[in-house]
């Protein structure tokens, strides 16, 4: 009773929190022909069923592989594949460390990109502080200013940087709510970031 108890912990930990971008990505790919929730199930029953479960760490990545492997093993059934199924399936063979570092990435250049557009004294103070971690005095004393301003300078970067962010980040999510809910042709263009003073 302990190891079924400890299967269905790890399927809930492990495997369903992966359970809606494995439903994304079959959705783009699968043809019409093919039931989506009939496959997203045909997956979750696969990984349960596994015998070796407590090996299984990665739970999006599993899943991503049953799943092509389930998508070839019905082009195989149906024998005429199209071209853009074959290229779809590489969308399940990602790499969940590759994508890690790819929104990694991407997101140190939206705070480059950021903190950029911070104003000039602001923008020394913050690099100064968060990139070299230099203390307030020294850059006080290297910028030839009181240790109060410096300060004034980094909350007001900081700010800035936060409303950036968080304006960014309601962006994303206006995206994915036009994503999901409207066709690729309504989509309306997004607010852009701005460092406003």
């Amino acid at each position: 009773m302990d190891r079924v108890r400890a299967k269905l912990e790890w399927f809930k930990t492990t495997l369903l929190p992966h359970e809606a971008a494995l439903r994304g990505r079959l959705r783009r790919i699968l043809p019409p022909t093919q039931e989506l929730e009939d496959t997203v199930a045909e997956v979750l029953a696969r990984a349960y069923a596994t015998d070796n479960w407590q090996a299984v760490t990665a739970g999006r990545a599993y899943l991503f592989t049953i799943a092509r492997n389930l998508v070839i093993d019905n082009a195989r059934r149906n024998k005429i594949v199209s071209f853009e199924a074959i290229a779809d399936l590489e969308m399940l063979q990602s790499e969940t460390a590759l994508e890690g570092q790819l929104h990694a990435r991407d997101a140190l250049r939206q705070v480059e990109a950021i903190v950029a557009a911070l104003p000039a004294q602001c923008r020394r103070v913050f690099v100064l502080r968060r990139v070299h971690d230099k203390s307030m005095g020294e850059i006080a004393e290297e910028m030839c200013l009181s240790v109060s301003t410096v300060e004034k300078h980094l909350a007001k970067a900081i700010a800035l940087v936060m409303r950036a962010w968080s304006q960014r980040e309601e962006t994303d999510l206006e995206r994915a709510g036009v994503g999901l809910g409207q066709s690729a042709g309504d989509r309306r263009a997004s607010r852009p970031v701005a460092c406003s003073v």
